[in-house]
């Protein structure tokens, strides 16, 4: 097979992805797809800590350009926005869509739909937000759409909550694995995201993402088809956290990991709550954490600066 085709689409050949999909399935009876483990049954419409039930919530979809260069290149990234999360972060920019149930409900079909749309509008890749919650709803949607024709990369765009078991039925099927680094400390998880394990967690399951994609490769275009891109969303008066993912990511990921130091953070939800949150970052805190990523051996850092930091 091409190296830049969709893994998925060896595993839709030799049956391998219709038994994935089985099982994640039967997960959602006792579920165990994120790492929070409610073990509800979602099949019967029981909630748990992400408030989504047997069917998946599309807010919207469609072309996106703001994301990193090696995801959207020139004809942009297809982006499905999935409700709800299995974070509750209390300043997070998308509030609106993942802490409330607003959209669709959607079946295999409609997600295949969507995905096959996405690819027909040109776009290099389908890109999940937020699909942690909902890996089964998506595979099943995914394997309607690869027996329909699907052929572009995929890229699981997380919080970086995520169940390992979950993680390796993901192996083989996602392409791109873009994560969040969100925090070094128990306590930030704690009290900013409602997540006591957030850094154990989150540490193995990048570990794991790793394992299976490797550093970002991109073609001749610069387009990523496969690899990790982790993101870490840089906060106000938590410079000393940043210091550590970046020396976790140094010593125990890829000094050659493509990371996005984003500096667009803004006091947004109930960031207001929070005094040490209720501001942006400063020019000073950005350049803290670029330093340190480049003192730490980190040389793929995202060029794409806010106007704020523009020079």
């Amino acid at each position: 097979m091409d190296k830049q085709s969709a893994s998925y689409l060896e595993l839709l050949a030799s049956n391998e992805l219709k038994k994935r999909v089985d099982e994640a399935y039967q997960q959602l009876a006792n579920c165990h797809i994120c790492a929070h483990e409610c073990g509800i049954n979602r099949l019967n419409g029981e909630l748990g800590f992400c408030g989504t039930g047997s069917r998946a919530i599309v807010s919207s979809y469609g072309r996106h350009l703001g994301e990193e260069n090696p995801i959207r290149g020139d004809k942009g990234s297809g982006t499905i926005f999935f409700s709800r999360c299995n974070m509750h972060c209390q300043y997070c920019q998308n509030y609106d869509i993942s802490q409330t149930a607003t959209g669709n409900e959607v079946d295999a079909k409609d997600l295949a739909y969507i995905m096959l749309e996405l690819q027909e509008m040109g776009c290099h890749n389908i890109n999940l937000v937020s699909p942690s919650h909902v890996v089964p709803q998506i595979l099943a949607g995914l394997f309607v759409a690869a027996k329909a024709g699907l052929n572009i990369p995929l890229v699981y765009n997380t919080g970086g909550y995520d169940h390992l078991n979950t993680l390796k039925l993901l192996d083989g099927i996602v392409d791109i694995y873009m994560p969040d680094l969100k925090y070094a400390k128990d306590e930030l998880g704690k009290k900013y995201s409602g997540i006591s394990d957030y850094p154990k967690v989150n540490q193995m399951a990048v570990k794991e993402m790793h394992h299976q994609v490797g550093d970002l490769v991109c073609d001749k275009r610069g387009i990523a088809y496969r690899g990790l891109l982790i993101r870490h969303l840089i906060l106000p008066n938590n410079l000393q956290s940043t210091l550590k993912i970046l020396a976790f990511i140094s010593n125990y990921i890829s000094k050659d990991t493509y990371i996005n130091l984003m500096d667009q953070y803004h006091p947004a939800y109930n960031a207001h709550k929070f005094p040490e949150l209720n501001r942006r970052i400063t020019r000073d805190e950005y350049l803290a954490a670029v330093r340190a990523a480049k003192s730490l051996g980190l040389h793929r850092i995202d060029q794409r600066r806010s106007p704020l930091f523009l020079f």
